[in-house]
């Protein structure tokens, strides 16, 4: 009994312990709640899509990197000639 893994010993005692378990009918369907499953599933609803500016916002973004990259630059080329 020592020499047995302990993974190997849980895995085989959950496998038991679910093939003993009864299967009802409700909880195969709808969200397997226990206290029932006699609410119906809720309609889906339509909903609106924001609309996204993403060229505006990216030309900003890409442009801001680009200076900050630019600046960057500068400063740690003027520290090099220093």
């Amino acid at each position: 009994m020592p020499d047995e893994d302990p993974e190997r010993l849980l895995a085989e005692a959950l496998r038991a312990q679910a093939t003993r378990a009864p299967v009802p009918d409700s909880a195969i369907s709808g969200y397997g709640l226990l206290s029932g499953n006699d609410l119906p599933l809720p309609e889906p609803t339509p909903t609106a899509r924001i609309p996204r500016r993403t060229a505006t916002t990216t030309t900003w973004v890409l442009t801001l990197a680009l200076l900050l990259g630019l600046a960057a630059g500068t400063v740690i080329g003027l520290i090099t000639l220093l």
